[in-house]
């Protein structure tokens, strides 16, 4: 039997809930996806005012537009995360855009590629982040403890077959970041609005 609050039908609770004004819901989304919007607006934007100002623009976007997210598209926390990605690059594009007007440093050719950057690296966060855990386990053990994947199965207790999955999995899904779409999230989560 599924669980009560299993995504699909918890994010089409949540939508009705919020079509009909309740804000108590979007209380409710704002502690489940607080802080996955500031993370990714922070990975982003690199500044924590601006991340804390895209929070807010993100929510108040949700409570004022709760049917422009269509559960048949895919998770609600994809929708939240693509729609945080839009908001933060467009912030960071503006910003880094009005700089460059001021005769700040930098070509508009660099503000593209320090746009594209920080899109990867929000997109790669939200990728580990959003990966089943015996995946992300795995990922953890070999990069950031620096496990062959001998090791890797041993630490975690399975065979070494399953351990070269996860792990090739794993990469394979992060691999995605530096492309225009993530994989599992709407089409508008992918390349730099």
């Amino acid at each position: 039997m599924a669980k009560k609050d299993a995504p699909p039908h918890w994010d089409r609770g949540m939508r009705e809930r919020l079509l009909r004004g309740e804000a108590a819901a979007l209380g409710e989304l704002y502690d489940r996806f607080a802080s996955l919007v500031h993370g990714l607006a922070h990975r982003v934007l690199g500044d924590e005012q601006a991340a804390d100002h895209v929070t807010r623009e993100v929510f108040a976007h949700v409570w004022e537009h709760p049917d422009a997210y269509d559960p048949r598209q895919g998770p609600l926390r994809a929708w939240v995360a693509g729609l945080t990605h839009r908001l933060a690059v467009q912030r960071l594009r503006a910003t880094e855009t009005a700089a460059l007007a001021r005769g700040g440093p930098g070509s508009a050719e660099e503000l593209e590629h320090r746009v594209c950057r920080a899109s990867a690296a929000a997109r790669a966060d939200y990728i580990v982040h959003a990966m089943p855990a015996p995946l992300r386990a795995a990922l953890e053990l070999a990069c950031f403890q620096r496990r062959d994947y001998r090791q890797t199965a041993a630490d975690l207790g399975v065979t070494e077959d399953e351990a070269r999955r996860r792990l090739r999995l794993g990469l394979q899904l992060l691999s995605t970041a530096h492309h225009t779409d993530v994989p599992g999230a709407p089409s508008h989560y992918g390349g730099a609005a």
